[in-house]
């Protein structure tokens, strides 16, 4: 060896280390289906959101006419849908990419620091537009006085238990991809020697 190099053995995987590693990316599959699953309901639920109401036109008495509500009218909620649209085929892509490397004896460290940035950027598209859509479903539940905003779930019922019910799995979707970024980061700290 000469002098001023270095020369790094390779350091033989542990037992404990390889039983982590396989317990882990088992959980991840898990996760990533549950991230799918979420992602697939909140978009089927939004997507088919829509109630239509006869409302009264004002200054002639009597007279109605059908008002649809679809999610099609908020900007929020056509970006809410592509959003987790992209989450859900990106849960079935990384799923795939989980399931390869489930059986291996060992993980490159790449593979999970490859999913934990794409998860942290997938967690924010996902939160992003949870919260828009979030917040236009709010104003739709509550009013805003200020602007003279009327709230429209005292008419639309049906229609506001959608979006209710499409958040909440949007959430949860989020929720998932927290616990994936905090699994594969811990993962990659298990490999610091």
């Amino acid at each position: 060896m000469a002098i001023g190099s270095r020369e790094e053995t390779p350091i033989a995987p542990t037992h404990h280390v390889v039983k982590s590693e396989s317990t882990c990316m088992v959980i991840d599959v898990v996760l990533r289906f549950l991230l799918f699953a979420s992602c697939i309901i909140a978009v089927v639920v939004m997507a088919t959101s829509k109630q239509t109401e006869r409302i009264p036109v004002t200054g002639i008495p009597g007279f109605t006419v059908p008002v649809p509500a679809k999610f099609t009218n908020s900007p929020a909620f056509i970006y809410f849908v592509v959003a987790l649209s992209v989450a859900g085929l990106y849960s079935i892509i990384t799923l795939i990419t989980s399931l390869s490397f489930i059986s291996k004896s060992t993980i490159p460290p790449k593979i999970f620091l490859i999913l934990a940035v794409h998860d942290v950027l997938i967690l924010g598209v996902v939160a992003a537009a949870t919260g828009t859509a979030g917040g236009v479903a709010y104003v739709g539940l509550k009013g805003n006085s200020h602007v003279n905003w009327g709230k429209i779930c005292n008419v639309y019922d049906k229609f506001c238990r959608y979006l209710g019910t499409s958040i909440f799995f949007s959430l949860f979707a989020s929720l998932v991809l927290v616990i994936l970024v905090i699994l594969n980061a811990s993962s990659l700290y298990k490999r610091i020697p």
